[in-house]
């Protein structure tokens, strides 16, 4: 990061300038054997997408606020640095009545028409496949991301002292959200770049945000983020530290 950074957004433009081709987030589904990896390019492209999708199709912007109804995925991920690219509240887990626009898994679906806004569904399939058939009344991410721009300019500018992030009931600033991901990257021991971490968690805690996205993008490392890792047994999960060149894991 730069020491000008106050934003998530800021902290995603940082890696992006230093180092565009590292890996940024690994993700694996291990229910569906899914793996795929993205660079901070590759990464910081889809954030461009959806935050496109996010300020212009779905008329989003600051002070609004986006229910992620979504598990700890590389898409969710993805969600979460285009509303702070945008300005507008990543409520994780929230309420979809109190939304202005839900996003949500196919889990969720039920949960999310509760929103009156924009709902967008994200089916998570391997590859960010589309729905088979799309469900009423939600816009299908995987059909309308792909035609969006890959550069993003935010319509007005983003108050790092504003909400970015709420999570577990908690609010969180974008400068509060920099400063607690730099801390704990810390104490995580991903200071000094290049440090690859694996993590487990769920995405409705600050641990999980911090150790799965926000530390490793804050201190220039990287994320292993397992989706279903209860499902593998002690000696693949050593397998999987072992190629992926992990340091710390996070269960």
């Amino acid at each position: 990061m730069n020491a000008t950074d106050r934003t998530p957004a800021d902290l995603l433009s940082s890696a992006l300038a230093t180092d565009p081709a590292r890996p940024l987030v690994t993700f694996y589904d291990d229910a569906t054997g899914e793996r795929v990896e993205l660079s901070v390019a590759t990464f910081a492209n889809w954030v461009a997408k959806t935050a496109n999708l996010l300020q212009g199709d779905l008329a989003a912007g600051p002070g609004d606020r986006v229910a992620l109804l979504l598990p700890a995925h590389w898409q969710t991920a993805v969600w979460v640095l285009a509303c702070a690219s945008v300005g507008v509240v990543a409520d994780v887990g929230g309420d979809a009545a109190a939304a202005d626009v839900v996003v949500s898994g196919p889990e969720s679906l039920e949960s999310a028409r509760a929103c009156r806004g924009e709902r967008v569904a994200l089916a998570l399939r391997p590859l960010g496949g589309r729905f088979p058939q799309p469900p009423e009344g939600f816009v299908d991410y995987a059909v309308e991301v792909p035609g969006q721009g890959d550069r993003f300019a935010a319509f007005a500018v983003v108050d790092p002292g504003e909400v970015a992030l709420v999570v577990d009931g908690r609010e969180f600033s974008g400068v509060e959200v920099v400063e607690r991901a730099v801390a704990d990257a810390g104490e995580l021991g991903l200071s000094g770049g290049g440090v690859r971490v694996l993590s487990g968690l769920s995405y409705d805690t600050w641990e999980g945000l911090s150790v799965g996205l926000f530390g490793p993008l804050a201190s220039g490392g990287s994320v292993v983020l397992c989706r279903h890792l209860e499902r593998l047994g002690e000696d693949a999960v050593a397998a999987r530290v072992e190629s992926e060149r992990v340091s710390v894991v996070r269960r």
